[in-house]
């Protein structure tokens, strides 16, 4: 395992640049890391690949050290394409759970992706923060509008939430069957422009946020689709198997 490099390749959310008490990153591939004994090239962050647990505990270490996060001090989702969504207080790996919320200074959300959507949000002034796995399962079973509703209970205000969606899945590539079709509204399916129908998973999330009333100013939805950025993105459509998972980080300043 190379040790050299130290500073990953990220996306930070343009949303955040006006607010000093969130941190949030996504970490791309990073082809370049590891060396070529690994069963995936690059930072592979997600146990449930054919990578090692050994090399992908790794990968997340020096991840995390390269952010300057404390590594006991960090929340995993356990995700199972479900809607559920937990307040938490600790770290840990939280089982059967989607999606994550936090009001705890210091503590680190995660969520992993290859095609669905890591959904971030944030109120900077109320500081609560929510990290979410949205495919196609979890959207359809409201997961960022409970997420949303979790968050304002807890004293969220919605005039200052503001939201990150990861790069996923393009229209162009989310190809679905009828029966996952049919769970979207008619208004995000195209059925005419291909053979079979096509699911616009980013707008769909998008309409559920400013439904549930976030302005749409304050929605960053990140135009990169996994399929077709193979030097920088993990897909599992194009990878199969062989596709790593990218993370999704956000956490309240200590």
């Amino acid at each position: 395992m190379k040790e050299s490099k130290t500073d990953f390749d990220l996306i930070k959310p343009k949303l955040l640049t006006e607010d000093t008490g969130i941190k949030a990153w996504f970490t791309l591939k990073n082809a370049e890391w590891g060396d070529f004994n690994n069963e995936i090239s690059g930072l592979n962050l997600g146990f449930n690949t054919p990578e090692s647990r050994e090399i992908v505990a790794h990968n997340r270490l020096t991840l995390l050290s390269s952010l300057g996060l404390n590594t006991e001090w960090v929340a995993y989702a356990d995700q199972v394409h479900s809607n559920r969504v937990r307040l938490i207080t600790q770290g840990g790996t939280y089982p059967e759970t989607d999606g994550l919320v936090t009001q705890i200074p210091g503590l680190t959300l995660c969520i992993q992706v290859a095609d669905c959507a890591a959904v971030l949000i944030w109120d900077p002034q109320n500081k609560i923060v929510a990290a979410l796995h949205a495919g196609w399962r979890g959207a359809v079973g409201d997961i960022v509008p409970k997420g949303i509703d979790m968050m304002i209970n807890r004293g969220a205000d919605l005039q200052k939430i503001k939201v990150f969606v990861s790069p996923c899945l393009s229209l162009r590539n989310f190809e679905v069957g009828e029966e996952v079709a049919s769970q979207f509204p008619k208004k995000f399916v195209d059925y005419k422009s291909y053979d079979k129908p096509h699911v616009n998973l980013k707008e769909f999330l998008r309409y559920q946020m400013v439904e549930a009333g976030i302005d749409r100013s304050q929605i960053e939805v990140r135009e990169e689709c996994t399929v077709d950025e193979a030097d920088s993105l993990y897909s599992y459509r194009r990878e199969g198997d062989k596709s790593g998972r990218m993370m999704a980080l956000i956490q309240i300043v200590d």
